[in-house]
């Protein structure tokens, strides 16, 4: 009698992702292209040398899990009015190293990424879906990191 398979093993699909969103080298693998999942679209992450995400917030929540290096987790608060051209100050830094797991509230302004340049940071990140069946969506910004935003990124 022929053993039954219960498992199946393949790769994950690379994920280009849009390089001026990043102030480094990364390489992401879209894990959900894989398993498709129906609530949220699922990345595994890795930051190269002291790279890190540019300033952005997700329309629903996000959820990060280390699996590799040390990182840092950095929220933002938005001053004043604007949607493209506004100043933020820092409200938090948290350090993040393998096995921690954080959730990020949607629409957090938030920068994440590696804290060493001589060591790769990774993590899966999970956004979840705003509404059923409907995409995250990210807004990405280009900033100092300190005081003011400048642009809202394509």
């Amino acid at each position: 009698m022929q053993k039954e398979n219960l498992f199946t093993k393949s790769g994950i699909p690379s994920k280009k992702a849009k390089v001026n969103y990043f102030t480094g080298k990364i390489a992401a693998k879209d894990i959900s292209a894989k398993i498709k999942p129906s609530t949220e679209k699922i990345y595994h992450v890795t930051f190269k040398n002291g790279a890190r995400t540019k300033l952005h917030f997700h329309d629903a929540g996000q959820t990060l899990i280390v699996t590799k290096g040390k990182g840092s987790l950095v929220m933002y608060k938005k001053i004043g009015t604007g949607t493209k051209n506004f100043k933020i100050k820092k409200l938090e830094s948290m350090n993040l190293s393998k096995g921690d797991c954080v959730h990020i509230p949607a629409k957090r302004l938030h920068t994440h990424g590696s804290t060493k340049k001589n060591e790769d940071f990774a993590h899966v990140a999970i956004n979840s879906f705003p509404k059923k069946k409907s995409e995250p969506k990210t807004i990405w910004y280009e900033s100092d990191f300190k005081t003011i935003v400048t642009e809202q990124l394509p």
